[in-house]
C-alpha cells in the first residue's frame, strides 16, 4: 500500500491531495493568484486530518516539478523537500504539463481510440507559453519548451490532426491558435494535485525517486526581477 501526498503549486492553483495506491482520498485546493505562501501548509494539514492519517503514515511526497511560476514552484518544492527530510521518505517529481494532459483526458472522458493530440499551455508572459504535446496515452509527442505562439504555430501538426489546447497559456493565445481549423481551445481547465495521482503511484512502484538534497524545479527560464522606474 502506498499513501502519497500530492502537491501542485506550479500555476495559479494551490492544490493538495492524499492518494492511496493512485486513488485520491481527499483534496483541498484554491485557484487564486499568490495563494501558495499562505495556503499550502494549511491545506497539507487539512487533508491529512480529513484522511484520518498521520504524517508518519505517508510513504512518499509527489510535487509538481514545473515548468510554471517561479515563486509557486519554489514554495511547493521547498515544502515537499522539507517534509521528505523530516519524515525520511522519498520525493517524486511530476511534470506539470504531463499531469495537465492526464487530467484533461480523464476529465473529458476522451476515448483511447482518439487520434487527437493534447497540448497543455502555461502562461509565460507576453505571447510566450510553456508547453508540450501528448497523445491520448500520455506519450510525449513534442518535448517541453518555452514557445512564442503565433498563427503559424504547430501548423505542420494541425494540418493533419486535431489538437486540444488548454491551460491559461492557451486561453491567452486563443486568437492565434484558432487561426487554424484543427485547433480546439478549452478555457475551463484548472490544475489539480489529483491529476498527479496515477503518475506518482506508477513512479513509486518502480522507485523513480529524486535526490532530495539536489533536486531543483524545471524553471525553463531565468527568474527576472523587474525594477519600477
Amino acid at each position: 500500500m502506498a499513501i502519497i501526498l500530492l502537491i501542485e503549486s506550479a500555476t495559479k492553483s494551490c492544490s493538495v491531495a492524499i492518494a492511496q495506491n493512485g486513488l485520491v482520498l481527499v483534496k483541498k485546493e484554491i485557484n487564486e493568484q499568490n495563494a501558495h505562501a499562505t495556503s499550502l501548509t494549511l491545506f497539507i494539514e487539512e487533508v491529512i486530518l480529513e484522511a484520518k492519517i498521520t504524517y508518519h503514515q505517508i510513504n512518499a511526497i509527489a510535487v509538481s516539478k514545473g515548468p510554471g511560476s517561479y515563486t509557486g514552484l519554489r514554495i511547493g518544492v521547498s515544502t515537499a523537500k522539507g517534509l521528505c527530510y523530516a519524515l525520511n521518505i522519498p520525493l517524486l517529481a511530476i511534470s506539470t504539463l504531463e499531469a495537465m494532459a492526464k487530467g484533461f483526458i480523464t476529465q473529458n472522458k476522451i476515448s483511447q481510440s482518439s487520434s487527437a493530440l493534447f497540448c497543455p499551455m502555461i502562461d509565460a508572459r507576453r505571447m510566450e507559453v510553456y508547453c508540450a504535446m501528448y497523445d491520448v496515452y500520455g506519450t510525449e509527442i513534442l518535448k517541453t519548451e518555452a514557445k512564442i505562439i503565433d498563427e503559424h504555430s504547430f501548423n505542420d501538426i494541425l494540418d493533419k490532426r486535431i489538437v486540444h489546447f488548454f491551460g491559461d497559456g492557451a486561453v491567452k493565445c486563443t486568437n492565434a491558435l484558432l487561426a487554424q481549423s484543427n485547433a480546439s481551445i478549452s478555457d475551463s481547465h484548472i490544475n489539480s494535485a489529483t491529476d498527479m495521482s496515477m503518475i506518482a503511484y506508477s513512479k513509486f512502484l518502480i522507485n523513480d525517486f529524486e535526490d532530495v538534497a539536489y533536486f531543483e524545479p524545471l524553471y525553463l527560464k531565468e527568474f527576472i526581477v523587474l525594477k519600477k522606474i
